[in-house]
């Protein structure tokens, strides 16, 4: 049998890695896999370019993307799922005390489509009443589908500014997705945020999802198996790295982490598929009408292809 071959740019993960290195292979598709680091230089090479054929990439991105007509097509394979209650950061030296105090301040972030910016602001406006046109939002960096333009409450940092250093320096006063900076007056935006996010979960069943796969259209339409396939790689090297969890003594941190997330979430922390993550796709849509990514909501089902609907 001739084997289709397909580009793909994925990161890394533990549960990616046996895809990654051929042990779930397939008799139908040969994997090229293109390592691009950070990977998130990938998902704007995928939205102007169609650069792979497979690719990871940002929620947010995708359906901004798809709101210009930029042909790909995600499957529900949820490669990174992250809590976001404690991406939003301030300077304690800006007076602010909790987010009741972000109108009229200036909040920071990489880019106005990133998805935990999206997920943080859902959450700021659901969680906590705050408003985010009340908020100004500072934007430092591209958008990655270049189409897209943000609304009348977010502006460009001055060319050449670092998000960190603005927020180090008072020129802005919280930010999101800044990590690392070690200075006492940065601090968590949300008191606890580990619990305020578990909490958060058991109230409303959302597991926030960052990044997804998407396939260019034109490898859909030439090859309508390509999707189911490329869904059982993607679950078997899932389960690979389960059982691995299981077994194994010798975890890096990452594993750790993963397994504090089993905790919470159970056995497969990672719920590939539309069904059991319904609620949180639907809220992450919601939040991307109110805050002017997209013009209107688009249907769950409407997403992924037809072939993995009933299937997944």
């Amino acid at each position: 049998m001739t084997t289709v071959a397909c580009t793909t740019a994925i990161a890394t993960y533990g549960y990616t890695k046996a895809l990654k290195e051929g042990l779930v292979p397939s008799s139908r598709l040969t994997l090229e896999h293109i390592e691009v680091a950070p990977i998130t230089t990938a998902f704007r090479r995928m939205v102007r370019t169609l650069a792979y054929d497979v690719s990871e990439m940002a929620f947010s991105t995708y359906l901004c993307a798809r709101t210009y007509g930029i042909p790909i097509t995600a499957l529900p394979i949820f490669v990174l799922r992250r809590f976001e209650h404690a991406s939003i950061v301030y300077n304690a030296k800006s007076g602010i005390t909790a987010p009741a105090d972000l109108p009229g301040r200036r909040v920071g972030v990489r880019s106005y489509t990133l998805t935990p910016g999206v997920w943080v602001r859902g959450i700021l406006q659901s969680a906590y009443g705050v408003d985010p046109t009340q908020v100004q939002w500072v934007i430092f960096g591209e958008e990655h589908v270049a189409e897209y333009r943000a609304p009348a409450h977010a502006i460009a940092a001055p060319a050449g500014q670092d998000i960190a250093t603005a927020l180090l320096s008072g020129e802005i006063d919280a930010a999101i997705g800044v990590r690392g900076i070690d200075a006492p007056e940065i601090q968590p935006l949300i008191p606890e945020p580990r619990q305020a996010a578990m909490t958060y979960f058991q109230q409303t069943g959302i597991y926030p999802i960052s990044h997804l796969l998407v396939v260019k259209d034109a490898v859909l339409q030439a090859h309508p198996w390509l999707a189911e396939e490329l869904w059982r790689l993607c679950a078997d090297a899932k389960d690979t790295y389960l059982t691995y969890l299981r077994q194994s003594a010798t975890l890096t941190p990452a594993d750790h982490a993963m397994r504090a997330m089993q905790a919470v979430i159970g056995d497969d922390p990672l719920l590939y598929g539309i069904a059991p993550n319904r609620q949180t796709l639907e809220a992450f849509i919601r939040f991307n009408v109110e805050q002017q990514i997209i013009l209107q909501p688009v249907e769950v089902d409407d997403l992924f292809p037809p072939s993995l609907l009933t299937s997944v």
